[in-house]
């Protein structure tokens, strides 16, 4: 991967995972996959994720692989993005939070399709950009072939109480996202 922004973390085919969430997901993908590389698309059954299908997203690589549109995105990752982007592409989805934002998710389900692994990111609030609560995902490759990539679900996970205190904060403030820094001293 191309330079990513200090403060986000990344881990190829990470073992164990301490949110519970994602650990959940991460066994489920094992399992699905068997001894294959990785799962189908049509292995992952939604009723078998029923608790955690908030968190999830399904997105589908385009042709050449140099971005992907979401077909699937959870409800509460849209409560953390404030926006439903579903049917877009990941480049304009995340073209309003700007090229760094938009180039280090491409760069993330870029290396997931052509590395054919999971990938887990994190970040501290204000790593990808002003207002970004602290967040982790998991981005998991899906293949109907068994070789080529052509759906990833990606699960984005976050301390909901944390971010719906600051999207009430930023509806209060016509709808912008306040650094945590800014919010904390407003809050004192």
């Amino acid at each position: 991967m191309n330079q990513l922004p200090p403060g986000v973390d990344i881990t190829v085919d990470p073992a164990h995972l301490a949110n519970p969430t994602l650990a959940v997901l991460l066994d489920y993908w094992n399992a699905k996959r068997g001894a294959r590389p990785m799962p189908a698309r049509k292995d992952i059954r939604p009723n078998e994720l029923k608790e955690h299908l908030g968190w999830v997203n399904l997105v589908d690589v385009l042709p050449g692989g140099r971005d992907f549109r979401y077909r699937l995105i959870g409800t509460l990752v849209t409560e953390y993005f404030l926006a439903e982007s579903t049917g877009q592409t990941v480049s304009q989805a995340f073209a309003r939070w700007g090229s760094a934002v938009q180039s280090t998710v491409l760069q993330l389900f870029s290396a997931t399709a052509r590395n054919r692994k999971v990938i887990y990111a994190s970040g501290a609030p204000n790593t990808l950009a002003r207002g970004f609560e602290a967040y982790e995902s998991l981005f998991f490759p899906l293949s109907d072939d068994g070789e080529t990539v052509n759906v990833i679900m990606n699960a984005f996970v976050f301390d909901r109480p944390d971010v719906l205190l600051a999207r009430q904060i930023a509806k209060a403030n016509g709808g912008k996202l306040v650094p945590r820094a800014k919010r904390l001293k407003g809050a004192a």
